[in-house]
């Protein structure tokens, strides 16, 4: 083989070379967006709420704010506690002794037991004639036990260092139990109820609306039975203010579907906005609350007033 035959391979070999190293880059990146896109599915799936969670709290979120007033326990961590603990009263403990926070018989109690496979067979466990006859002990347990002390120094609204308190003084022998703890209270936004006003709130209000975000802004959308009267006593604004925020007129009658900011919008539309171009059907007040702006606003970057006739459809509106 000559020299230039040899030169010619190698410089073809080093080619391709070059092009299998660019090839495998690019499928590694691609497989990294993968795994990345799949870890995000799986931690959308891991916090996506349990009914069966929600409805154990709203049963038990009166009794955990009682316990709360009495003993000083923060009402989120006897709530995660009692989740945790009798799987959300679905545990066998839970169901047939009404023990929702796992408490083993000890040598202080003389009540009734009930025997249960734990960490070992035949275990013997506190039984009850009611959950909120377990509710009470479990405040008592904790309040009564000199290595429990230091938790109740900590502040009500302190979730994580009870938590974490509670793992240190031994309550459970699961290593992340306190980061169990902290979850199901930061998933199921159990530390409202750590507010002894919240439950005042709740029944005046026993259907809140869902709240949403979008443009940086807070925002509801109406209801069927909605006023402006009943919106301005749930969120605490007045009506005033309200319409102000969403630039209505006093008489104005509210319509299923409304979007309803709760605070005062923008004066532009946030960075990936930066125009909009005019459809049929829609209206310049229409676009300033699909995007967050005050409507005077909407006008001014457009050079428009509020009397000139409605754009023409493919008008581009600037946003910003």
């Amino acid at each position: 083989m000559g020299r230039e035959n040899i030169l010619a391979h190698f410089f073809y070999f080093t080619k391709y070379c070059r092009m299998f190293a660019e090839i495998v880059k690019h499928t590694m990146k691609k497989l990294k967006l993968f795994l990345i896109l799949i870890i995000s599915c799986l931690t959308l799936q891991a916090q996506t709420r349990n009914k069966q969670y929600e409805a154990y709290i709203k049963k038990y979120r009166e009794l955990a704010v009682e316990e709360m007033k009495k003993y000083h326990i923060p009402a989120s961590i006897t709530l995660a506690q009692g989740l945790l603990e009798s799987g959300a009263g679905q545990s066998a403990l839970a169901r047939k002794s009404n023990n929702h926070f796992g408490i083993k018989c000890g040598s202080d109690w003389y009540g009734k037991t009930v025997s249960h496979d734990d960490d070992a067979r035949g275990e013997c466990f506190r039984a009850y004639k009611h959950p909120k006859d377990s509710y009470e002990d479990h405040s008592k347990f904790l309040a009564g036990r000199p290595r429990y002390a230091s938790l109740f120094k900590l502040n009500m609204t302190d979730y994580k260092g009870w938590a974490r308190g509670l793992k240190k003084a031994g309550y459970a022998t699961n290593p992340r139990y306190a980061d169990q703890l902290i979850g199901i209270i930061e998933l199921y936004e159990l530390y409202k109820y750590d507010d002894k006003n919240y439950l005042k709130w709740i029944k005046k209000n026993p259907n809140p609306h869902q709240t949403y975000i979008a443009n940086d802004l807070l925002y509801i959308v109406v209801r069927a039975g909605d006023s402006w009267k009943s919106i301005s006593q749930e969120f605490d604004i007045s009506q005033k203010k309200l319409r102000k925020y969403n630039d209505l007129y006093k008489g104005y009658a509210l319509q299923v579907g409304d979007i309803l900011y709760l605070e005062k919008k923008n004066k532009k539309a946030q960075k990936d906005n930066i125009v909009h171009v005019f459809r049929a059907g829609e209206s310049m007040y229409g676009i300033s609350q699909k995007y967050g702006i005050r409507l005077k606003n909407l006008y001014k970057l457009n050079k428009m007033n509020p009397e000139d006739p409605t754009p023409k459809v493919g008008t581009i509106l600037r946003l910003r």
